[in-house]
């Protein structure tokens, strides 16, 4: 099997860590990956540092722009087919598999007029645009969360591959045996809408200080961290302010209650170590999906959430205040997060690979 899997995945970690989960997954049985990402996503440093070759489109998102970008859009789009249509000619790929982000759409039309096995997976609760047109092209169609694609496609649900020192941190209960003083939370911004909540949540803890103690971590953003802790400050909060906090599965082990953006990531890696969890879905997201992602937990009592032109310091202390009076509370949505974990997620999309591969060989 010397043709490769070609993986198309860009623009946010969203898109690119699931993909990245499962490129690792592959190489580590000797199979080839290409990458199809574009020049300023994400994918653009992280993909190279891997060692895995990749391929560049000239593509870029639509929503938001100007009259110009869109009327320039179908010669753009284009462009990046015909690359696309290079890229399956020159590699020949047994099988191409689209994880979200603007390549996926070139690149998944590419791979079906070039005849190549198509096999998408959607990240998040409500199916974007593209997956919902490339859902009809494709082989196989795989989703994180049940439900996304609607009716009329068929989907296998398997979760989303969430890395694995993360799916290896202990259940809530053996976490917790034994832990005792001040309630610890961690806040995850740095980016969509960090903003907000580097505003919101100090002040918050400050309206309950007299009542509750913390040991706050908090994950502000390189762009933020001024900002971040000088709320912190003003508010007269102690907490550790970081840019970014590098060993996730330590921090999520370490954390009684997770506050944070209700990105299909996060809230799949929530579930995949067991944390209760304040999500605030950030209202800029496509088709508002992150909406839809938050209400997974919050069905089943894994996490509240707080809809962003409702968070106000008043009613975040609030939601402390109910939450946090004693660690049994928090345990308990821990334990029912960890119920919707899908730790197999990797694996069931790797196998989706393989079968495919191995009947185009």
């Amino acid at each position: 099997m010397s043709r490769p899997i070609l993986i198309m995945a860009g623009g946010t970690g969203g898109h690119v860590f699931p993909a990245l989960a499962l490129a690792r997954l592959l190489r580590e049985q000797s199979l080839p990956v290409i990458w199809l990402g574009t020049a300023r996503g994400l994918e653009s440093r992280v993909i190279p540092a891997e060692g895995i070759p990749i391929e560049r489109l000239s593509v870029g998102g639509l929503r938001g722009k100007g009259l110009l970008t869109w009327l320039a859009a179908p010669f753009r789009l284009g462009v990046a087919l015909v690359q696309a249509l290079r890229v399956m000619r020159r590699h020949r790929p047994l099988v191409v598999v689209g994880l979200g982000g603007f390549v996926t759409g070139p690149g998944g039309l590419a791979a079906w007029l070039t005849r190549r096995p198509l096999l998408i997976h959607e990240q998040n609760a409500v199916a974007g645009f593209t997956n919902r047109v490339l859902a009809h092209l494709a082989r196989q169609v795989l989703e994180a969360f049940p439900g996304s694609f609607g009716q009329g496609v068929q989907a296998r649900l398997i979760g989303n591959p969430v890395r694995a020192d993360i799916s290896a941190v202990p259940p809530p209960a053996q976490r917790f045996a034994g832990r005792s003083g001040p309630v610890r939370i961690l806040v995850i911004g740095g980016s969509q809408g960090a903003t907000r909540l580097n505003a919101v949540v100090p002040f918050a803890l400050k309206r309950v200080a007299g009542s509750l103690v913390f040991d706050v971590r908090h994950q502000a953003g390189e762009r933020w961290l001024d900002a971040g802790r000088a709320s912190y400050v003003q508010a007269g909060v102690r907490a550790d302010v970081r840019p970014f906090i590098e060993d996730m599965s330590e921090a999520y082990g370490w954390a009684d209650l997770v506050i944070c953006r209700a990105g299909a990531l996060t809230v799949s890696e929530l579930a995949a170590v067991g944390v209760a969890a304040i999500l605030v879905p950030f209202p800029g997201s496509v088709d508002d999906h992150q909406a839809y992602n938050a209400q997974y937990l919050v069905r089943e009592g894994a996490a509240v959430v707080i809809p962003d032109r409702e968070l106000t310091a008043e009613r975040l202390a609030a939601e402390l205040q109910r939450l946090c009076a004693g660690r049994g509370k928090l345990l308990a949505m821990a334990e029912r997060a960890r119920l919707l974990a899908k730790p197999r997620a990797a694996d069931e999309l790797a196998a989706s690979c393989l079968e495919l591969a191995r009947r185009a060989a």
